[in-house]
């Protein structure tokens, strides 16, 4: 299936999705560090963009006191496109 078009996500977001899906394998446990030398955007970057996409749900804490995140389930329904664009509200604003 496809993914939804998702009005507020960005291409960093689904960098970020894909890194922590880590296909074919066990799913990543990662903090932003790590993150932004594998993916190629900046560490303020990343760290936006976990922000966005933890208030949608898509990722969450694996370790909060350690800043490590891990995609949620809600996340990797909505890499294989099994979630619709509406099923992502972001709480706030859409930037």
């Amino acid at each position: 299936m496809r993914r939804p078009h998702v009005d507020w996500m960005t291409r960093a977001d689904d960098a970020i999705l894909e890194f922590l899906l880590n296909e074919g394998n066990r799913q990543l446990i990662a903090t932003p560090g790590v993150i932004e030398v594998n993916i190629g955007y900046t560490l303020s970057t990343v760290n936006q963009r976990l922000r966005k996409l933890k208030s949608a749900g898509l990722v969450e804490y694996h370790d909060e006191e350690r800043g490590m995140y891990e995609l949620t389930e809600k996340g990797s329904a909505y890499l294989a496109g099994e979630i619709e664009a509406e099923e992502l509200p972001l709480e706030g604003s859409a930037g």
